[in-house]
């Protein structure tokens, strides 16, 4: 298969294009922010009606931690609505039928019942510090939705849950929680730092999944490595979270954290900062009764994100910062 993979170079994408590399039976597309604009239509259009591929993975969003999505809520908003609407709309029209849309679990109802199930969307008020990106990612998936619906096509959407490893943001004031924490603690570490304050108590609880097990993950939905599944599931319902089911408080995470970069002194939390949503974990059992689980477990996943980071600083690498 032609498979286009829209956002090859940010952490979902590099991921994913990881694995179906190694699978070496497809011709993969990439095109990077100079050759494409996701957010012009014409310019997605005239990409896909040149390109023409069989299938597309849509893992290309502005994406960013609570700081990030409250200082810049327009372009939150605006960025992704337009990726979305412009890649599933081209997709329909240069007749791709069959595409998976990314999303996130900050879809969910800031006090939806724990674990989170899929029948928990638009249940209730979003978590207002990224409300915008929320409500873009809602969008993706009843764009997903109603193109089926309508023209019979298969596209379909996964949730994941928090996610990190090699790719990820580590700026320590635009990052998500965890590798904004480990890009602080080693700093902190390195430069012999007595303290390091974290946002908020430190007591809302969160659940991580290593961004190559989502990869795994997308490409056991997309049916590509099992045809039975592909025609098992179809119609496929709404979405499927993705995630292990399990959470851990971001004190304890902090924790983790400083063991493996070694620091050894206090951590502070700042209870003036917000805390954001209390708890989201979600619930997977629609993946698990569909065969699939994940495999690295956070210890694991944190100390191989940290070599990596580690790799690159040392090989003088720019990470990402925004």
């Amino acid at each position: 298969m032609r498979i286009f993979i829209a956002g090859h170079n940010g952490m979902v994408g590099s991921a994913i294009l990881r694995h179906l590399s190694t699978m070496g039976r497809h011709e993969l597309i990439t095109a990077g922010r100079q050759q494409l604009d996701l957010t012009d239509p014409r310019a997605v259009l005239d990409f896909m009606y040149a390109r023409r591929p069989d299938a597309v993975v849509l893992a290309a969003a502005r994406v960013g931690g609570i700081l990030a999505n409250s200082t810049y809520p327009a372009d939150f908003i605006h960025d992704n609505l337009m990726i979305a609407a412009n890649v599933i709309h081209a997709a329909h029209a240069t007749g791709v039928r069959r595409l998976l849309q990314l999303g996130s679990s900050c879809i969910y109802p800031r006090d939806a019942a724990q674990p989170i199930n899929e029948d928990a969307l638009l249940t209730g008020p979003l978590e207002p510090s990224n409300e915008p990106y929320a409500i873009a990612k809602i969008a993706a998936i009843k764009l997903c939705e109603s193109y089926n619906r309508q023209h019979g096509t298969d596209y379909r959407s996964v949730m994941p849950t928090n996610l990190y490893g090699p790719g990820d943001n580590f700026h320590p004031e635009n990052a998500h929680v965890l590798p904004g924490l480990l890009a602080r603690f080693h700093a902190a570490a390195r430069s012999g730092a007595n303290t390091v304050t974290i946002w908020g108590s430190g007591t809302p609880r969160r659940e991580f999944l290593h961004v190559d097990d989502l990869a795994a993950a997308a490409v056991f939905v997309m049916g590509l490595e099992s045809a039975a599944y592909n025609a098992a599931t179809k119609p496929m319902q709404s979405h499927l979270n993705i995630g292990w089911g399990t959470d851990i408080s971001i004190l304890d995470l902090a924790r983790m954290i400083a063991d493996i970069t070694g620091f050894e002194g206090q951590i502070i939390c700042d209870r003036t900062k917000p805390d954001g949503t209390p708890r989201k974990v979600l619930d997977t059992g629609r993946m698990q009764r569909l065969g699939w689980t994940p495999k690295i477990s956070l210890q694991l996943g944190l100390r191989a994100t940290y070599d990596w980071f580690l790799l690159q600083q040392q090989a003088g690498h720019a990470l990402r910062s925004s």
